[in-house]
């Protein structure tokens, strides 16, 4: 079994949105009690810290940051930042937490503490652009990880590959014109926010996206990421492999039209795992979509289990308390 951590933090449960709003503190309860289950006794357990200002600004503008500290809702009141997007008065806590999670799991795998993370946390982030949040997202996490292993660590190959039903626009953005990083993702699409066509390859190629129209269900998911996602993600030989792990794509999910089952985010956990342990890569999970709260139970709680019964790394890239220094396979 492998050493898989989970990081998360009370503050995520801070973050208000209006009643009946589909991203509600109820889907990180329904993950965390999952994960207390049987079979789970293994993981490590942490908090996950706040990012600091300078973490939070390897994305995104000061100003951009410094706008989100200011805002000042009261204890009652919830601000609309666009149609589907909130603040309260514990969003900005909840979605530092959210990208301090993400930072933290990069930092325990590369240090060897884990060979594998998952941030349970909220808000999402992969919509959030450079300046603008949107799509329920404040602050990018899976890129600020991103940049943080490559800032902390000296990762020179970092992937992001993203399951969730929506395109992760604000992910794709921040990091497209960076040739050492890699975006892929599944989505359906016509569908929010209304980017990631197949023809939106990056600056260096580094970029794949593999729409998929409403209905589609996992025979075609999976032969997506069989036939291009997979392939090129190996090719790119990942030095740390950063996983958008949204969960919407289930067919009981009420705000798409993907058919998935929870299999199939177990299948996709063990193709990746299979990419990343030929390159030596440790895998850093973030949660990300998810609104029928079963489904996302379900399917969240076998993505993890997944990753602790995955295969180990090689010996040779076992991590120490002077960092994981795997240097994975040429590219």
């Amino acid at each position: 079994m492998r050493r898989v951590a989970l990081l998360t933090h009370p503050a995520c449960f801070g973050h208000r949105t209006p009643a009946g709003h589909a991203e509600r503190p109820a889907r990180l309860q329904a993950v965390l009690d999952a994960l207390d289950g049987p079979g789970f006794e293994a993981l490590i357990r942490r908090e996950a810290p706040e990012a600091t200002r300078e973490q939070l600004e390897l994305a995104h503008p000061a100003a951009y940051v410094e706008a989100l500290e200011q805002l000042d809702p009261g204890p009652d009141e919830i601000l609309s930042l666009d149609p589907d997007t909130f603040a309260s008065a514990g969003s900005v806590a909840a979605a530092k937490r959210a990208a301090g999670a993400a930072i933290a799991a990069v930092d325990l795998v590369m240090r060897g503490e884990a060979e594998a993370a998952f941030a349970a946390v909220r808000p999402p982030g992969h919509h959030a652009e450079a300046a603008v949040p949107m799509g329920f997202c404040l602050f990018a996490s899976a890129a600020i990880a991103a940049f943080h292993a490559r800032h902390r660590w000296q990762r020179e190959r970092v992937a992001v590959v993203d399951f969730d039903v929506h395109h992760g626009n604000g992910t794709q953005h921040l990091l497209e014109t960076h040739p050492g990083f890699f975006y892929a993702s599944s989505h359906q699409m016509p569908c929010y926010p209304g980017t990631g066509a197949a023809s939106e390859t990056g600056a260096d190629h580094n970029v794949v996206n593999l729409p998929l129209p409403p209905g589609s269900g996992g025979a075609e998911f999976r032969a997506a990421w069989e036939r291009r996602g997979l392939p090129a993600l190996d090719a790119f030989a990942p030095e740390l492999l950063i996983v958008s792990a949204g969960f919407d794509a289930h067919r009981a999910d009420p705000l798409a039209a993907i058919e998935l089952d929870a299999e199939d985010f177990g299948w996709i956990t063990d193709r990746l795992m299979e990419v990343a342990a030929r390159s030596g890569a440790p895998i850093v999970s973030v949660l990300e979509g998810g609104y029928d709260l079963a489904a996302l139970a379900q399917s969240a709680a076998l993505h993890v289990r997944r990753l602790m019964a995955g295969p180990a790394l090689p010996a040779d890239h076992a991590g120490s308390g002077a960092g994981w220094t795997g240097a994975g396979r040429p590219r």
